[in-house]
């Protein structure tokens, strides 16, 4: 009489024998190495390989999806606007007049100083404000709309808008306001109001609230002394018109694939970057001659 073969093993225990088999691939597995099908059983090596065969869900501006997202970046950029803060107000020995803190008069906005060379105010006078109040404002309103716009732009094309609206906002204090000393992160705060208002466009839902609060504090910068509202309209400029670059630009020039999107929309912020550093120059070499 024939010896009777052995067993299968489990091809992930090789020390198991089984009687089980996946369904789909047909190698042998254990009962840990099983999960229940619509037909039959899989084993977990296929369900891996299905999960990856699967196109992640993705938001109209390309940025992964995810059910729990944290908006890291908000939190990084509210937490060193408030440490920059802190520390004008403690070197200042003042809470509410920490503008003669030796930083910030090292990165306050002040256009003769940039055309003298000193170009790290136009990206530092971004994480000053005049007072606790100034700042509580800007903060609540870098939360509020932070967090959707970093969760439908990504974390990376949120800071590039961010960082755009920045420098979009130094910009038109350079060219319009060249001799009023201007801080705060209102220009970058700006620039992500007209990313929300652009993302509603794109997802066809009504932008109007947007409209009306842009409408109220652009006619606030208007009326009350004190504020720039060129460095909010530059960056309320320059944030609008970098994610209409990532949002729209895209399908204007028939983008075949998700990657050459992502490419034209980074082209598009990098553009908008660019020219607002080219005015900066232009204006910073016009307070020169």
């Amino acid at each position: 009489m024939n010896p009777q073969p052995p067993a299968p093993t489990c091809v992930r225990h090789p020390n198991r024998q089984t009687g089980l088999a996946c369904t789909r691939c047909g190698r042998p597995a254990c009962p840990e190495c099983l999960r229940p099908a619509s037909v039959g059983q899989h084993c977990v090596d296929c369900l891996r390989q299905d999960q990856r065969d699967v196109a992640p869900v993705r938001t109209v501006a390309g940025a992964p999806t995810s059910t729990r997202p944290t908006p890291y970046v908000t939190y990084v950029l509210i937490a060193l606007n408030v440490a920059f803060y802190a520390f004008t107000a403690l070197q200042a020995h003042n809470p509410v007049d920490n503008q003669r803190s030796s930083l910030f008069l090292r990165l306050v906005l002040y256009p003769p100083y940039v055309a003298d060379g000193e170009w790290w105010r136009v990206i530092g006078t971004g994480f000053l404000h005049y007072g606790p109040f100034h700042l509580l404002i800007n903060m609540f309103a870098l939360f509020v709309i932070g967090r959707d716009g970093e969760l439908v732009l990504g974390r990376a094309r949120f800071l590039a808008v961010y960082a755009v609206s920045l420098l979009g906002g130094s910009a038109a204090v350079m060219v319009f306001a060249p001799e009023s000393p201007t801080a705060g992160a209102s220009g970058a705060v700006y620039g992500l109001f007209g990313a929300i208002t652009i993302i509603l466009l794109r997802l066809r839902q009504n932008p109007t609230q947007m409209l009306i609060l842009i409408g109220i504090n652009v006619f606030i910068s208007i009326s009350l002394p004190g504020i720039s509202l060129w460095g909010h309209l530059g960056g309320l400029a320059a944030g609008t018109l970098a994610t209409v670059g990532i949002l729209f630009v895209p399908a204007w020039l028939h983008a075949k694939t998700q990657e050459n999107a992502r490419v034209i929309g980074w082209v598009a912020v990098g553009i908008i970057a660019v020219i607002s550093v080219a005015v900066i120059g232009s204006a910073a070499a016009s307070l020169i001659s």
